[in-house]
């Protein structure tokens, strides 16, 4: 989640570079643990060998300033969050409303009748403890709509303990000759048709990989970190049964530094910004007010800054990926920046308001990543494919499928946004033969329903998608409650709807 004071960010120091920020409007689906930000964001306050006086006053003062909105912002979330709003909603809530508005006024923003209002108490603003409001009717998801949970593994935590991740993140081979394959003997329940790929954050709450793992078939993930395809980082598992061997990596290779990727930037990148690639590209980016306090720190401090100026600057460029654009200028990355990253056809996402392209890129798949595990299946389907595309986002696994030049005759394609359908269809009727046909819910895709569908068309040959981590991300704070939670618990309707058409395919 994006969140003001992430328990990542604690640890870094006292204070953290917020401003105002500009939400996606909706919980990410790709927002990970920052361990790539290994900066201190140090002690304003602490000894001031190295600095003036007033240097040292004028920062102390900013940095003051911006933890007290921090700590607002936060509580202020907390509390929303605690009457039954999601964070997401209550991110956007203070977003636009202001940090600075009550408690009151914030939630009468979503129309809360008074009376119920009435009824909260508020131990962050008044020192008493409140109440917990949840909103009538509202229940926690079903995996499986309900029905009885086949195959699925114990969640008592009697098996949690956490899964290994490669150090470096390079999964099991990488396109080049410097990592050496690795061999790996596919589970007997995992053989056989269809392929499928599921994808999801990669440092998930202890125990959820280890359930990952079993549910589907006992497969071990495979761990990869898209720096090693792209200018920027993205830690994620996937599971899949697809071959590990004679992959290739399509040509010519993505950019994978910042300065190739965007060589304009260089001109005044300083020589103690010593980033060469960006990190997990998220769905929000911070406001104006961050950069404008960076660009003041820097218009008070010598030339290169002081080291502790650097620390204060560099905690926000890591965090939120800002690039220089101007002497002491910092910005965020364009949409269209972050689609040459994610390995997206410029104006993929065009056509929509900027906080839903925000969003959707920050849920998506690295393509690049995803198109060099992809790339087994290019000589094995010369006619084409029939996919059963679930948690479809943008259409990452499509963008790739058809950067390989693998035909798709049929996707149905199970997306519950409509602004990522709009994304979708737009992009399929530009650049594609084959029929689209659009799902709404996969708890609405029964196993009946599965069944026509593999009967009409004859069988899927690959089932992709990765469900929300909503409920795995690290910046989650409130609500990171693994696969028991509201939204990751999706995770077992991919499992439920795979199985179906395993199930199927085995009688055919």
């Amino acid at each position: 989640m994006c969140y003001i004071w992430s328990c990542e960010m604690q640890a870094l120091g006292d204070y953290s570079l917020v401003g105002n920020y500009f939400i996606s409007g909706c919980t990410p689906h790709n927002v990970e643990d920052d361990d790539d930000i290994d900066v201190d964001f140090g002690n304003w306050d602490g000894d001031h060998d190295d600095v003036g006086e007033s240097e040292a006053n004028s920062h102390g003062s900013i940095a003051k300033d911006l933890q007290q909105e921090m700590l607002e912002n936060d509580t202020k979330i907390k509390s929303l969050v605690d009457v039954g709003f999601h964070e997401d909603e209550a991110n956007m809530i203070i977003t636009r409303c202001g940090v600075g508005v009550s408690f009151f006024v914030l939630v009468d923003s979503k129309n809360i009748p008074h009376h119920e209002v009435a009824n909260m108490s508020s131990d962050s603003f008044g020192g008493r403890k409140k109440e917990i409001f949840k909103k009538e009717g509202k229940k926690k998801r079903k995996p499986y709509g309900g029905r009885e949970q086949k195959s699925q593994p114990p969640m008592d935590g009697s098996h949690d303990e956490p899964m290994a991740f490669p150090n470096p993140m390079v999964g099991f081979n990488l396109p080049n000759d410097m990592v050496l394959s690795v061999d790996r003997k596919l589970p007997i329940q995992a053989i056989g048709p269809p392929f499928f790929y599921y994808e999801n954050v990669a440092k998930a709450p202890r125990g959820v990989w280890r359930i990952i793992s079993r549910t589907l078939y006992g497969v071990e993930p495979e761990f990869v970190d898209s720096k090693y395809f792209c200018a920027a980082a993205r830690k994620r598992g996937y599971i899949h049964n697809l071959p590990t061997k004679n992959r290739a990596p399509l040509r010519p290779v993505p950019p994978k530094t910042i300065f190739e990727a965007f060589p304009h930037y260089s001109e005044w990148w300083p020589s103690w910004d010593s980033r060469r690639q960006l990190n997990c590209l998220t769905t929000c980016v911070p406001g104006a007010k961050l950069a404008e306090r960076i660009e003041c720190a820097l218009a008070r401090t010598d030339n290169p800054p002081s080291p502790r100026v650097q620390k204060y600057v560099m905690a926000g460029c890591k965090r939120f990926n800002l690039v220089w654009v101007g002497k002491n200028k910092v910005a965020s990355l364009e949409p269209h920046e972050m689609e040459n990253l994610l390995g997206f056809p410029k104006d993929h996402t065009r056509g929509v308001g900027i906080t839903e392209r925000y969003k959707s890129l920050g849920n998506s798949f690295q393509v690049d990543t995803v198109v060099y595990h992809l790339s087994v299946l290019r000589d094995m389907f010369p006619h084409g494919m029939n996919v059963l595309s679930l948690f479809t986002g943008i259409g990452g696994a499509d963008v790739a499928l058809h950067r390989l030049g693998i035909h798709m005759r049929i996707v149905v394609s199970v997306e519950i946004s409509e602004v990522n359908r709009r994304i979708l269809r737009g992009w399929w009727n530009q650049t594609q033969t084959g029929r689209l046909i659009e799902v709404p819910d996969v708890e609405t895709l029964s196993d009946d329903i599965v069944e026509s569908l593999i009967r009409q068309f004859g069988g899927f040959d690959l089932v992709i998608g990765g469900s929300p981590c909503n409920n795995l991300a690290g910046k989650n704070r409130f609500h990171r409650d693994g696969l028991e939670g509201e939204h990751s618990a999706l995770f077992f309707h991919y499992f439920r709807i795979l199985d179906a058409v395993k199930s199927v395919m085995a009688k055919m």
